[in-house]
């Protein structure tokens, strides 16, 4: 790279370690930390959620997609990103929002344990935290792969760097932090991007050549749906993108928690869902016009960089990389945020006395080592990535498969349908849909990329139907929580709204206390 894109780079981390210098200043408290205090607008909420929702796996995995098939990684990739969030506005983004408001919950499995009981809660808090462990490796991976084809820095190098900036900023600032930064990351991701569409319709012939580009690519390259992505796996995939994108990725269910009122949080998710079905066709394209440009790419990995290197002027490539950085590290920061919520709010109560009467300074102060130790893990596993299947494998046949068993109690016993669905229905669900994910992927030879999604949430969501209808497991507790989040009349009007409800009789504290008394 030229000195005016080390330059753009540097700039670009100084300017995202400020703001979390600055967004120090706004966490007073544990609330603040994780929900923003419920002071964030819509409009930053939204875009957060939006740039929360991918990374650099944008530019290396969906890329190499978009390169070896061609258009199908839109349809299958981000349409069911815009269909399950533009579902999400209406249903379950309100929902969370109320959950604040109304019970103070910080973390998006603190109802769980008057929902269902500790158990469930802890079964899901742990799994998914695991989980997430792997996911945002896969992203520090990504990132590493660029740094290496813009720089030749090594792997290990590439996350070792990102992560720690990630780190810094995204631990001292909380929420406000993650946001303001998504915010600042959208606008210098929105440029550089621009810039390199603008590019490659140039090396096209301008404007016109999209017209004749689509006969100049590979066979089958302009087809909706091309195997091993076929309409069952799609179908799958929306199902997946609806719970995983409304709160089974917790992360994304704080965004909806730290605006100001149902409503917002509902604009919130519409603004997320218009940007999920427009902006991705700009990330994509040219990827999708690589194989005309550059037809002998030997690792489709490396396509958007290659692209960046050769056409970009000089300035513009290190912009295009700190593009590539923000998507990243909006999304780590995000979850490091999400899961130091649920290990401080309730996996801490469970495992430590001390933990359940912790000070506000105690509590932040536990918030943000949390942070670093799971940042720290992710990048240890993203060292050895290559070990888990890759990038793509650990985005599509890992985390996609594994998240419906998660966070199919999480999203589905917030609704009245499913109020009579208890604790055996969610554990079991959760356990079987986990099993089944183990057995096709590790227990059968040749199991499709279809079969590997599909099977874990279609097990799941069926016993935690079936369960909840043959062995019902009526309770005062979650029939009055799923009464609280619902909608009523005055429910958009923000004032006087908090505590209007009356917390559950039987909540967290109480239950551990029962369980240290006996």
């Amino acid at each position: 790279m030229a000195v005016l894109d080390w330059v753009a780079l540097g700039g670009y981390f100084v300017v995202m370690l400020l703001i979390g210098v600055w967004s120090h200043k706004r966490v007073n408290g544990v609330s603040d930390y994780f929900t923003g205090g419920g002071k964030m607008p819509w409009w930053l909420s939204g875009i957060s959620h939006h740039m929360s929702g991918y990374s650099a796996a944008v530019f290396v995995a969906y890329a190499a997609v978009a390169y070896s098939y061609g258009i199908t990684v839109y349809i299958w990739a981000f349409i069911p990103l815009a269909i399950g969030t533009g579902l999400g506005a209406l249903v379950f983004a309100p929902r969370w929002n109320r959950l604040r408001r109304r019970y103070g919950v910080a973390s998006p499995l603190e109802y769980l344990a008057t929902r269902y009981n500790i158990p469930t809660q802890q079964a899901l808090a742990w799994s998914g935290t695991l989980l997430k462990v792997f996911d945002v490796a896969a992203k520090w991976a990504s990132v590493a792969i660029l740094l290496n084809v813009f720089t030749g820095m090594s792997m290990t190098t590439g996350i070792l760097v990102t992560g720690i900036v990630t780190m810094l900023y995204c631990t001292v600032g909380g929420l406000w932090a993650d946001a303001l930064t998504d915010f600042g990351q959208f606008i210098i991701q929105g440029i550089a991007a621009v810039a390199m569409v603008v590019v490659v319709l140039g090396e096209l012939g301008g404007v016109s050549g999209l017209s004749t580009l689509w006969h100049k690519l590979p066979a089958h390259h302009t087809e909706p749906l091309v195997d091993p992505y076929t309409a069952t796996f799609l179908t799958a995939y929306i199902v997946i993108k609806i719970f995983e994108y409304n709160g089974g990725m917790w992360n994304l269910a704080q965004r909806y928690m730290a605006t100001d009122s149902p409503r917002s949080a509902r604009r919130s998710a519409g603004l997320s869902a218009v940007l999920y079905l427009i902006w991705p066709a700009f990330l994509l394209f040219p990827s999708v016009a690589a194989p005309v440009l550059l037809p002998h790419v030997t690792d489709p990995q490396q396509v958007y960089a290659l692209m960046s290197e050769k056409y970009l002027p000089a300035g513009l490539v290190g912009l295009t990389l700190a593009g590539m950085f923000s998507h990243t590290m909006a999304m780590a920061s995000s979850d490091a945020n999400a899961i130091s919520s649920v290990i401080v709010r309730d996996m801490m109560p469970v495992l430590s006395r001390k933990a359940r009467v912790m000070s506000e300074r105690a509590g932040l102060l536990s918030a943000r080592i949390c942070t670093v130790v799971f940042i720290t893990l992710s990048m240890l596993v993203a060292i050895e990535a290559d070990h888990f299947g890759g990038v793509l494998g650990i985005i599509v046949a890992l985390v996609a498969a594994v998240m419906g068993p998660i966070s199919i109690p999480l999203l589905l016993g917030m609704l009245p349908p499913f109020r009579k669905c208890g604790p055996r229905a969610a554990l079991i669900s959760w356990a079987a849909g986990l099993a089944g994910y183990w057995v096709v992927k590790y227990g059968m030879d040749g199991s499709s990329t279809t079969t590997v999604v599909v099977t874990p949430l279609v097990i799941s969501l069926a016993l935690y139907i079936l369960l909840g209808l043959i062995l019902p497991e009526p309770s005062a507790e979650a029939d009055a929580i799923v009464a609280a989040v619902g909608p009523d009349t005055d429910d958009d009007d923000s004032q006087g709204a908090e505590g209007r409800v009356p917390v559950p009789a039987r909540n967290q504290e109480d239950q551990l206390a029962e369980r240290a008394d006996g």
